[in-house]
């Protein structure tokens, strides 16, 4: 993007949006923002709407909240000759929905794959939808990090909500353990068991969790039924351990099949 600068919309300027505008602003670009409740600093060109701001705009950053999604886009649609890229944590369905929505005007479906504060323009993202090579192409030549992935709007919310799943769900059992191991005096036993099995964890670990859900099933039924007891008399909500008791009671009534390729030998499995 060389000779005259880009001019980039970022609609939210909240912490990742703001980080994003204010890198922009640093790799050259113009930009342009709106947010009804957050002004616009180091650089960055306030205006008085999402239309206004993305008037001109070579690309609109949507950066708001996927509730918010569909109203931004309606509202600054009818002034954008850019690239419409909407960066929400929202369903690849709705995703889909504001490509629709978009129609002629270029769309791309953009994941934020990592937190943006501390990484800024240089957090990892995933583009997907037809404008998606574009879009790509003027946020790299800026400094960001960006892949293409080829398809529909979609694809790339897609990934980040699959990791979501893991990665979040992950999180909340680790949350919901170390809360009731310390209302058991057992937080520093529990955390050093977390580490080290995180710390020893590789391919085979994914297929032993799997077949061993499937296999040990209904043990587990009951182990996990036990474990959420337990939390109920420690005082602690059982979010995660009375979903995961669910999820085994469901998997011990199914077919058994799963797509592991791997049996843990005898005392192998994760306890």
């Amino acid at each position: 993007m060389s000779g005259t600068p880009v001019t980039i919309a970022v609609l939210g300027l909240g912490e990742a949006g703001g980080a994003l505008a204010r890198d922009l602003v640093a790799a050259g670009a113009v930009v342009r923002g709106y947010d009804p409740a957050v002004a616009a600093t180091d650089g960055v060109v306030g205006t008085s709407s999402e239309a206004e701001a993305a008037e001109g705009a070579d690309l609109v950053l949507s950066v708001n909240s996927a509730s918010a999604a569909v109203d931004a886009l309606r509202a600054g649609l009818p002034r954008t000759t850019g690239i419409w890229a909407d960066l929400n944590t929202s369903s690849p369905g709705l995703k889909r929905q504001l490509a629709g929505i978009a129609g002629e005007v270029p769309f791309t479906d953009i994941a934020i794959m990592a937190p943006v504060p501390g990484r800024g323009l240089k957090v990892p993202m995933l583009a997907s939808g037809p404008a998606a090579e574009r879009t790509a192409e003027i946020l790299t030549s800026l400094g960001a990090s960006v892949d293409v992935l080829p398809g529909e709007a979609g694809l790339a919310a897609e990934r980040k909500l699959l990791r979501s799943v893991f990665f979040k769900g992950m999180s909340a059992a680790v949350v919901e353990a170390l809360e009731a191991a310390r209302a058991a005096g057992l937080e520093d036993w529990l955390r050093e068991i977390i580490v080290t099995e995180l710390t020893n964890a590789d391919k085979s670990t994914v297929d032993r969790l799997v077949t061993g859900s499937y296999k040990h099933a209904k043990r587990r039924t009951d182990e996990m039924a036990a474990a959420a007891d337990m939390l109920g008399e420690l005082g602690v909500p059982a979010n995660v351990a009375a979903a995961a008791r669910d999820q085994l009671a469901r998997l011990s009534g199914s077919s058994g099949r799963s797509n592991a390729t791997s049996v843990p030998r005898l005392g192998e499995e994760l306890r």
